[in-house]
């Protein structure tokens, strides 16, 4: 028997575009013979799943769930808007969110995690799914987090149904004040992440490279002014701190209010909950941000069907 190599897996994928669970498995039942995985693929009807891989996915729900210190997001892709309304849909996502927690957060291990009732993994669930409703189904994406004391808050924007939609956000505090009033306050956190997407916690924490192309930016603009260059130097600095209040969520102006800090939110948060409050982290996902859409030409298509 060929030892099944990522190398031969890799082939596999490439030659029939199914999951990797599934070309893996595939292999194993063939003795690791290319041209026999193929075929034991088709008669499990992964094949024909595999024939719509390749279509763009840039549709589906983004899906979140929260257990005490911990909390997990997932982004399930479909192909057409009209699929996230499907209920078996829904429960996929639901049911990879809750996985996914259990996985923490680690997109393969979440792919390998055994899906309830089924016998299946969550990846062979997936293609499962896709063959059931006909297009193609993809998991991209997931992440966790978690603290040793205090809460993670969930937040999905505009949802289709709990804990699922188009935006979801997960923010972490750490603390050891009232956990009903951390809840509560993560939960506004999380709302003002999802409206105000920063990029950062801290001023520290602004990837370097960002910062130096928004500094040269600043300067070509400050230096067409026509100024002394000491000038110019304060000119930036100043647009510079104006930059951070817009990335850095402790620098960010409060959405609830849209006047004070949200680090004078999260002091007041701490007087409320009895003890310190510190978020140490936050994640924002949007369903298909990134992912490069097909743009069709729909008078070229009507043209083409009236035959023009």
């Amino acid at each position: 028997m060929a030892e099944i190599t990522a190398a031969l897996v890799k082939e596999l994928r490439e030659k029939t575009g199914a999951g990797m669970m599934d070309c893996k498995k595939a292999l194993g039942e063939s003795g690791g013979d290319i041209e026999a995985a193929v075929d034991w693929l088709r008669k499990k009807g992964l094949a024909a799943a595999a024939k719509k891989a390749g279509r763009v996915a840039a549709e589906g729900l983004v899906g979140a769930a929260v257990e005490g210190n911990r909390g997990a997001l997932v982004e399930v892709n479909s192909e057409t808007d009209f699929v996230s309304r499907n209920d078996k849909f829904q429960g996929l996502v639901s049911t990879l969110a809750g996985l996914a927690l259990k996985a923490n957060g680690d997109v393969e291990a979440l792919a390998a995690s055994a899906y309830p009732g089924t016998g299946r993994t969550a990846a062979e669930e997936v293609t499962h799914l896709v063959a059931t409703i006909g297009e193609n189904i993809s998991l991209r994406r997931s992440v966790a987090l978690s603290v040793s004391d205090g809460v993670v808050a969930a937040y999905v924007h505009s949802p289709v149904t709990a804990g699922l939609g188009k935006i979801g956000v997960l923010v972490a505090l750490e603390s050891t004040g009232d956990k009903a009033k951390l809840e509560a306050f993560g939960k506004q956190v999380a709302m003002h992440v999802a409206a105000a997407r920063p990029d950062a916690l801290h001023i520290a924490d602004v990837e370097a490279s960002n910062l130096e192309r928004e500094r040269a930016v600043l300067v070509e603009q400050a230096r067409a002014s026509g100024k002394p260059e000491a000038i110019i130097e304060k000119m930036v600095d100043g647009r510079i701190r104006k930059y951070y209040e817009e990335v850095v969520l402790h620098e960010q102006v409060w959405v609830l209010d849209g006047e004070t800090k949200v680090r004078a939110a999260i002091e007041a948060a701490a007087k409320e909950a009895g003890a310190p409050v510190t978020v140490t982290g936050f994640v924002r996902f949007v369903l298909g941000e990134g992912i490069e859409k097909e743009q069709g030409d729909f008078a070229a298509e009507v043209a083409a069907t009236l035959g023009r």
